[in-house]
């Protein structure tokens, strides 16, 4: 399985990005998906995760209500909507899949067998 996520770039507090995730080479709508991020000297958290189905989301409390995930299975497409970002939302954001987990550990990265390159997103003040 390969992952590509695009969409990340600056942008002023307050303001909004869409990051894209693209997936090819495994059977899409059976992984589970999901969203982390690494600041500058923090450890990797995180962010969001959305079933192989769609129909369950989970969000890290410091996203809650501004950050949207959601998945495409006929374009193999995961989106992380960012919404009134602030500075402390800088950081790498990775996209990453595994086959079907159990949700207790949909947010572990440990639980996750693919991962892509990152894209850098900047939140200025």
């Amino acid at each position: 399985v390969q992952l590509v996520e695009s969409g990340g770039g600056l942008v002023q507090a307050g303001g909004s990005l869409r990051l894209s995730c693209a997936a090819s080479g495994g059977t899409f709508r059976d992984y589970d998906m999901a969203w982390f991020r690494q600041a500058p000297g923090k450890e990797r958290e995180f962010v969001a995760a959305i079933r192989y189905r769609g129909g369950t989301t989970l969000y890290a409390d410091s996203v809650k209500g501004r950050f949207t995930i959601s998945r495409d299975n006929a374009k193999n497409m995961v989106y992380l909507q960012m919404n009134s970002l602030k500075p402390d939302d800088t950081a790498v954001y990775y996209c990453a899949s595994t086959p079907r987990v159990a949700l207790s550990a949909i947010a572990i990265s440990s639980s996750y067998d693919y991962w892509g390159q990152g894209t850098h997103v900047t939140v200025s003040t």
